[in-house]
């Protein structure tokens, strides 16, 4: 089965069928489509840049259904994307009126990091079309697409730090141009949205997991939390100080969940706590003989996430204290969160929370709207039109990558490591 979301359905009349014209260049705007297709969301887009303002005439995507795996199988996904792709290309022309269109400036597509056979399909697809049209083509880079994505309705000046959380990646990034990332903290074991999926497998009732069409468990387990949304975490306050951190918070059933490396300053993130407390506490429970009150999950729901995100806040402001450290010119103005976890709006009150009780109340945070912190094409639309006004295009010799770092100072190079980068001057434009 799949789950397919529409962005006019999401915004209910902001996008609109795609109006292309035969205009002249110079009166109209940069205007390109883009394709996603690294994981299970299989997602095309048309989005069109012009002076200060970007549109999203068409943004739509069909999610593969793998609950029955309870996660990602990369098969079923890959099938999905063979099925689709086409499909959705269609869609784009039945939704838009009989007017004369005019062809994209330039076509881009997902071209890593990603699951290889996957990439390929949005890839191949993407390379075919910009030969078919004879424009330049940009493959993106999936993770500076999520970091950039803010950019594209608030525009954050640069340098900026991101959290970006996933279910693949959690990472602390600087971000000083469109191509230079420096990570300055990861995570050691599994990512932060990996663990709340999991938790969500541990925590939810069985019945009320049955009912979800995703894996996106970390979304239920947000609404399995909290009920009443941000009514249940109004009162929520971030500890004062390093000593309060320290401090562990009772409750009625004697359990509790620590931070990894309470006592340190070590810039990175660990998660795997997460998964080995709720082990124990339900491996005690069923020698016990006992069960979990459905009042007792909600709790476990709510520690899950709290300690979580106070661990990535509290890596978080440790960073922004080295930068202070090192003087104005390093210090950043604003704290962007990126990834399909960003959509956690109890995360977003406890970092908010955090940078004001830390000293930190002058630094903005902000995200995308959740329609586009998970994966979609908007996004890559967005990462490849910035990488285009830079001057890059990308060689249709180029294959997928599986991996790809985002930071320069690694091995690999980062964002422009890979072959088939080329400047526009050196490449075909019509």
């Amino acid at each position: 089965m799949l789950s397919r979301v529409s962005t006019s359905a999401l915004r209910k009349g902001l996008c609109t069928a795609p109006r292309w014209s035969l205009l002249p260049r110079s009166r109209r705007g940069l205007l390109t489509l883009a394709i996603e297709t690294s994981c299970d969301d299989t997602s095309v887009a048309i989005v069109e840049k012009e002076s200060n303002a970007v549109q999203i005439h068409f943004l739509d995507k069909v999610t593969c259904d793998t609950s029955a795996y309870q996660g990602i199988h990369p098969v079923v996904a890959l099938e999905s994307h063979q099925e689709n792709i086409a499909s959705l290309q269609q869609t784009i022309n039945v939704s838009s009126d009989s007017q004369l269109r005019r062809k994209p400036d330039f076509v881009c597509s997902t071209r890593g990091p990603g699951f290889r056979s996957n990439l390929f399909v949005g890839l191949d697809t993407g390379k075919a079309l910009s030969v078919a049209w004879q424009v330049p083509f940009v493959g993106v880079h999936h993770m500076q697409a999520h970091l950039l994505t803010p950019r594209l309705p608030i525009t954050p000046e640069f340098p900026f730090l991101s959290i970006l959380i996933s279910g693949g990646h959690t990472m602390l990034v600087k971000s000083s141009s469109i191509t230079d990332h420096e990570i300055m903290a990861s995570t050691v074991d599994r990512a932060l949205g990996e663990a709340l999926d999991k938790a969500a497998r541990e925590i939810i009732p069985p019945f009320l997991l049955q009912t979800s069409k995703s894996t996106m468990y970390g979304k239920l387990l947000e609404e399995f939390a909290f009920p009443n949304g941000k009514a249940d975490y109004a009162d929520y306050q971030a500890p004062k100080s390093r000593h309060d951190e320290l401090i562990p918070r009772e409750n009625p059933w004697g359990w509790s969940f620590t931070e990894p490396w309470a006592h340190s300053r070590q810039l990175q993130y660990s998660f795997c706590f997460i998964g080995s407390t709720l082990a124990r506490i339900f491996s005690a429970r069923e020698a016990a003989g006992q069960t979990i009150s459905h009042e007792e999950r909600i709790a476990l729901a709510r520690e899950a996430m709290r300690t979580s995100f106070e661990h990535l806040a509290s890596r978080t402001i440790m960073a922004l204290e080295s930068l202070a450290k090192q003087g104005p010119e390093k210090e950043v103005k604003t704290l962007v969160v990126s990834g399909g976890v960003a959509a956690n709006q109890y995360l977003m009150t406890v970092l908010r929370s955090w940078l004001d009780a830390r000293g930190f109340g002058h630094v903005g945070l902000v995200a995308p709207p959740p329609y586009l912190c998970t994966d979609n094409a908007a996004m890559i639309a967005w990462a490849g039109m910035e990488m285009f006004e830079a001057g890059w295009r990308t060689n249709l010799t180029s294959r997928a990558i599986r991996k790809w770092s985002l930071d320069p100072r690694e091995g690999d190079g980062g964002v422009l490591g890979p072959f088939g980068w080329e400047r526009a001057e050196d490449h075909f434009v019509q």
